[in-house]
């Protein structure tokens, strides 16, 4: 009898391709996929392939359609085919590793897919991807985590990069819930206690708390939280034990046991996250340990957002290839519904237009930035004819969702990971600016004020959410904008023109559009953009014309926060490790870099803390006392660069005060105007004096606009400013009527409507131009406002429109007439106080007190123009 045999020989060795580009090549044979390589694909790999094979970090970004997946793909399959590497691609949620897997099997790359929990896995695809024979598709938390699930890759392709940065801080972040751990909350918000301003304990000790101030967040003093480390491992070891934290929590405290005096500690009154600021990723061998990692994305940065995202100090960057700086995938229109005439005077009409919309849409995305906004939108927005879905619903399978009609899919801070293509979904809303995530970044952008170093996350995040519905070339979709934040935010010419041309495009053509129009109008529009034929083809057109003109910029401070990532990460390294030292000088090699002409300088000011509690840990050490010094100097910048920042007014800490350096009295701000004050020699005299005060005034006090703008200068001479100027010239229509400098402590810009009636409303118009000043006065000078710069917009008209308010940025204020006159007599008195005693002879300590007297320093007048935020005002 012919016996048959089972054993499987081994086939005999194929030639291996030059490089990815001919990989391809072979696989096209017999795949399911596209037939070849796109030229902007094959300009990719050959540039890794030829340039940057061994290199260890290396970011690609590839617009949304431009074929990312296969880049990626075809780079792991290369080096595991080749060179015999187990390699893994990361997503980060199971579903987009899902279809991932499913891209591979069409591409003919093998794979397996590792997701789901480890126990559950298939042994024979673990030992696929093991003996490198396919490659592992899985999710971030099998490798960032406590106990990671792959942690033997030789390489690793960060799929969404751009997008990560939670899922690679989350096995160092500590979270605590009051609503669900509360006994662990109550007794961590004891034991940092002495590291809080008493006022803050108070607040959030109490049992109940008003909206304005429940999400306010809180950083714990660094000092205080090394003085009370040994209390507080005692007691998060204790709620460990006791079943008192989460699961995640427990997963997070393996790792930062014996480190929390290296972590910051945040607090809000709902939750207290403790975390390092950089994840300590080169310590994390699941992730440090492959030879090479690369990063995938759509939107990639210029600000060092991904070094302090994954922890690296360097990662080469690959370039958008030739043809996709401009063009991006699908096509959006924008809506602006709160911005419509009708909509902007009558806000409480505005919950019908939105669940019209959504009820004409059939399924609809709405992203909102946290669970509390998703509670709003859900109770104010949402149709009676539909149904509301949430991520968990769609976790596992999208049909859930794109199988209903009427349905609503509803997302808390869940900008990626969900595609929508073609008649799976024509309407995304965005509601609220997306920067509300951990209590880090919350800190970061609403108490620190630093939002800068976020620019590129929000910027991403506001494309991505945009895109969910436009995956490919022909694909369209609605985009509806909410929120007088968000709106407010895509109106700044600076935010639009650091957007992807595309989208910059799009933003601009829907605001025009919906500014000055009804909501009917709107309506119409947005009838004929779902209608897709030739009406919208011609003005299609406008988007595309303007698409071409446009080149992306980088966003201010960019490259001073780039320069310094690398030096942070190393900042963060030398603190997990105790190299107090090395960190110290790393710290300083970071405000170095933070120094520049546009720096952002409330970013600055953290550091400049952080440097200071370094400072005075080195200073315990035995018979060493000279970081004293050093210490001092780190608490005077931090009060110079912060001073207009929310989190300084809490430094009061018992653990603060106890170590904190005796500063001068005056306000860096104050010291600026009256040493310029001294300067100021040619109003010294009475005769120059008496003239230029009487032609201020005159000025002042009527409604020319040339006699007005002249008296605005003046007042900014007398006020202190080291430089105050005027438009003298009128070719240049969008220059600032008056700008004053305050060396590097202010900057303040003034848009006057002197002549305007003292009826009506102050419209749109006048909002965008006084707030983009200070953007004209950075291009004219050649370098960034300081912390707290401010425009102004003076009007005498009553009221304000609603779409005006929308428009308004944080830092633009509306100020009347008599309180220019109000500000100009309190400096007229004490200049004539000042000059009786002759101001060039008087130290600086007298000449304050004289204009404090009159409460006439910048840190007593400056209240008066910023008591009425322009976004605040009444209709």
């Amino acid at each position: 009898m012919e016996s048959v045999l089972a054993f499987k020989r081994r086939p005999a060795d194929i030639s291996m391709p030059d490089d990815p580009v001919d990989l391809y090549r072979i696989l096209a044979l017999t795949n399911r996929g596209p037939e070849a390589v796109w030229g902007h694909q094959q300009d990719v790999l050959r540039h890794w392939h030829q340039k940057m094979p061994d290199a260890s970090d290396v970011a690609i970004e590839l617009p949304t359609g431009a074929g990312k997946t296969l880049v990626g793909g075809l780079i792991g399959d290369f080096q595991r085919q080749k060179y015999g590497e187990r390699v893994a691609y990361i997503c980060p949620t199971r579903q987009l590793a899902r279809q991932t897997a499913a891209r591979f099997d069409e591409y003919g790359i093998p794979n397996v897919l590792l997701i789901n929990k480890v126990r559950t896995w298939n042994q024979a695809d673990r030992s696929r991807y093991a003996g490198s024979e396919a490659i592992a598709v899985t999710v971030y938390s099998h490798v960032f985590n406590s106990n990671p699930a792959l942690d033997d890759a030789a390489m690793l392709v960060l799929d969404d990069a751009h997008a990560a940065e939670g899922y690679v801080a989350g096995p160092w972040s500590l979270s605590i819930s009051r609503e669900t751990e509360p006994d662990a909350y109550r007794d961590v918000l004891s034991a940092v206690r002495p590291a809080l301003d008493p006022l803050v304990y108070n607040r959030l000790s109490t049992p109940d708390t008003d909206d304005s101030q429940s999400s306010y967040v809180y950083l714990a003093s660094p000092i205080g939280v090394t003085e009370q480390a040994v209390v507080l491992e005692q007691v998060v070891a204790a709620a460990a034990r006791n079943d008192k934290l989460s699961t995640s929590a427990v997963h997070a405290w393996k790792l930062l046991q014996g480190h929390l005096d290296r972590c910051l500690v945040y607090l809000s009154y709902g939750q207290i996250l403790i975390r390092p600021l950089i994840p300590p990723t080169g310590l994390h061998q699941a992730f440090s340990g492959p030879a090479r990692r690369i990063y995938m994305s759509a939107t990639l940065g210029d600000g060092g957002e991904l070094e302090r995202a994954f922890g690296r100090k360097k990662i080469a960057r690959i370039p958008v290839p030739k043809g996709w700086e401009k063009q991006g995938t699908g096509r959006r229109f924008f809506l602006f519904p709160e911005l419509t005439n009708d909509l902007a005077t009558t806000p409480a009409l505005l919950p019908e237009f939105v669940s019209r919309v959504i009820a004409s849409s059939g399924r609809a995305v709405a992203l909102t930035p946290d669970s509390r906004s998703a509670r709003k939108f859900k109770a104010s927005y949402t149709p009676a004819s539909h149904t509301v879905l949430n991520a968990t619903d769609v976790e596992d399978d999208l049909t859930t969702f794109t199988s209903q009609d009427n349905t609503l899919l509803l997302l808390n801070n869940r900008y990626d990971g969900i595609d929508l293509p073609g008649e799976d979904c024509r309407l995304v809303v965005l509601d609220g600016l997306p920067a509300r995530g951990d209590l880090q970044e919350r800190f970061l952008h609403e108490s620190l004020g630093a939002t800068e170093v976020l620019q590129e996350r929000i910027r991403a995040r506001i494309v991505q959410g945009a895109g969910r519905a436009t995956r490919n070339n022909r694909d369209w979709a609605a985009v509806m904008v909410l929120g007088q934040s968000l709106t407010s935010y895509l109106s700044g010419p600076d935010h639009q023109a650091a957007l992807h041309p595309e989208v910059h495009a799009e933003v601009e053509f829907g605001r025009r559009n919906s500014l000055g129009t009804s909501s009917a109008e709107v309506l119409d529009n947005l009838r004929v953009f779902q209608e897709h034929g030739q009406d919208w083809a011609d003005v299609d057109e406008d988007i595309v014309t303007a698409r071409e003109k446009y080149t992306r910029a980088i966003a201010p401070s960019a490259t001073e926060l780039q320069n310094a990532a690398k030096h942070e990460v190393e900042a963060w390294n030398a603190i997990w490790n105790g190299q107090w030292d090395w960190a110290l000088t790393a710290v300083q090699k970071v405000l170095d870099n933070l120094t520049g002409a546009r720096t952002p300088q409330r970013y600055a000011a953290l550091w400049n803390y952080l440097g200071y509690s370094l400072a005075e840990r080195l200073a315990r050490e035995p018979g060493d006392h000279a970081y004293k010094t050093t210490g001092a100097r780190y608490y005077r910048d931090l009060q110079r660069r912060g001073q207009t920042s929310n989190f300084l007014a809490h430094l009061v800490s018992p653990s603060d005060q106890a170590h904190a350096p005796a500063l001068g009295e005056l306000e860096p701000l104050d010291e600026a105007a009256l040493r310029s004050i001294i300067s100021h020699t040619d109003l010294h005299r009475a005769d120059r004096f008496e003239a230029a005060i009487s032609k201020a005034r005159s000025g002042l006090a009527g409604t020319e606009f040339r006699a007005y703008e002249a008296g605005l200068v003046s007042l900014g001479t007398f006020a202190g400013a080291s430089s105050s100027y005027g438009n003298d010239d009128d070719s240049q229509p969008a220059a600032p009527d008056a700008v004053w400098i305050f060396d590097d402590a202010r900057w303040i810009t003034w848009e006057a409507k002197s002549e305007a009636s003292t009826t009506g409303e102050i419209g749109p118009d006048n909002v965008r131009q006084a707030q983009a000043h200070l953007n004209y006065t950075e291009t004219e000078r050649h370098e960034s406002a300081p912390s707290g710069s401010i425009a102004l917009l003076m009007s005498p008209k009553p009221n304000v429109l609603s779409a005006a308010r929308m428009l308004a940025e944080d830092n633009i204020y509306l100020v009347r007439p008599h309180t220019v006159l109000e500000i100009f007599d309190r400096l007229v008195r004490a200049w004539r106080t000042a000059r009786s005693r002759t101001i060039s002879t008087l130290p600086l300590a007298a000449l304050a007190e004289i204009f404090q007297a009159e409460d006439a320093l910048p840190s007593q007048w400056l209240p008066l123009l910023q008591a009425s935020p322009l976004k605040q005002q009444a209709p």
